[in-house]
């Protein structure tokens, strides 16, 4: 390559890597290829191929790029959208054209008689359902599993235990060992096909398990986003699968009336501070019957664990305060007692309020709240809201403020 040549190619490459936007880095593609086209061309006045072959490039316009897959098109768009072809004598007065591409761990080859024919075949090998077939790159650990049975509990077990709360990873157990491995099972990894992901899921939404359906979707997605970061696929299946929906339901607030009634039942109940825990601070089920770290008082406060925002550290545990009412009061005179289970808890209280779940005292807590004017800062801090990144680092509420604002609950 001549110097001035090499000079570009060393300038060209610094402002790539200097690039600040996508539209920058296009346009530097673009002068990427132009220059590879003259090098080509400079390398093949000066070459001789061997008898019987001619080596040259062939490039492919940007409408025939657009349906490449989108992990294939921006190697192949660096690359100045070209290929190489060579052209081989295959008998008297006859010729095959062979397209390669092998480069980033892919080896891609497409031949026939008619070079039309043969750039045809090789955009096929391009689309998003074939190129996986033709990534050599690196190899996945010999240590790795590549039966999906095998690699799902190798990546519960060394990854997700350890980012998951210990309820949530034994639910996503049983839903994986219910749902996903009588049909996955033992299937290699690499053969299962977004058809067969999205067999799956429309088969539960076809019997209404609609929630299920999203729960699984985001399993599965987990598990194969895992799998391409071990080098055992080079894509997603999921990415192509429509992604199931269903219409959340969330709590309905008890009247006043429903409230009124539901004290009266309580007093003298053994279900009484429980239950007037998640109606007069909030709270969740599972925080109030919370065996390892059950709700406490401390200055004027219900000190309870938060169960939905985590620590990236599992030895943390993160803690919300909730000022104790004038409503509350009275239930928790003589402290807080062990709680009764969750499931019996949650079955007395439908016994109580048929139309209704305990969840909803947490929603009638908010709403009362909200009702009464009290400030949505002190709100948030009283729920366990997660304030957004910055203001969980920033915010720090004095237990003036947030005894204050609590004295605005009468009604």
């Amino acid at each position: 390559m001549e110097r001035r040549l090499s000079d570009e190619l060393t300038m060209l490459t610094t402002r790539l890597m200097m690039c600040a936007s996508k539209r920058e880095i296009i346009n530097i593609s673009g002068e990427f290829g132009k220059l590879i086209e003259r090098v080509i061309e400079q390398e093949a006045n000066t070459y001789t191929p061997p008898e019987k072959s001619v080596t040259a490039t062939i490039k492919f316009t940007r409408e025939e790029v657009a349906n490449m897959a989108k992990t294939f098109k921006k190697e192949f768009i660096a690359n100045g959208l070209v290929a190489r072809v060579i052209k081989r004598e295959s008998g008297k007065n006859s010729f095959v054209y062979e397209i390669r591409y092998r480069r980033n761990g892919y080896n891609i080859t497409a031949s026939s008689t008619d070079l039309a024919e043969a750039k045809r075949k090789f955009l096929d090998k391009t689309s998003p359902e074939n190129l996986r077939e033709y990534y050599v790159g690196q190899a996945p650990s010999n240590n790795t599993p590549t039966n999906f049975e095998r690699f799902a509990l190798y990546y519960f077990e060394t990854f997700r235990k350890r980012k998951v709360a210990a309820r949530t990873y034994l639910n996503d157990t049983n839903r994986l060992k219910k749902n996903i491995l009588p049909v996955f099972g033992q299937l290699d990894i690499k053969k299962i096909t977004p058809q067969n992901c999205q067999t799956l899921i429309d088969s539960l939404m076809e019997q209404d398990k609609c929630k299920t359906a999203v729960e699984i979707y985001n399993l599965l997605s987990c598990i194969f986003k895992n799998a391409v970061a071990h080098n055992l696929l080079t894509r997603n299946p999921l990415d192509i699968v429509i992604k199931p929906t269903y219409d959340q339901e969330h709590g309905t607030a008890l009247t006043l009336q429903e409230e009124a009634a539901l004290v009266n039942s309580l007093t003298g109940s053994r279900f009484d501070v429980a239950i007037s825990l998640a109606l007069f601070c909030g709270l969740r089920p599972n925080e109030i019957a919370n065996e390892t770290n059950p709700p406490s008082i401390k200055n004027g406060f219900i000190i309870a664990v938060n169960s939905k925002r985590h620590s990236k550290d599992k030895t943390i545990i993160e803690y919300k305060r909730i000022p104790i009412t004038d409503k509350l009061k009275p239930f928790i005179k003589n402290g807080i007692p062990t709680v009764p289970p969750l499931n019996v808890l949650r079955k007395h209280f439908s016994k109580l309020l048929p139309n209704h779940k305990l969840y909803d005292c947490r929603t009638t807590f908010y709403s009362r709240c909200k009702e009464c004017g009290v400030d949505q800062r002190a709100l948030d801090e009283y729920m366990g809201h997660s304030l957004g990144k910055i203001g969980n680092a920033y915010t720090d509420l004095s237990d003036e403020f947030l005894l204050k604002e609590a004295e605005k609950i009468k009604y």
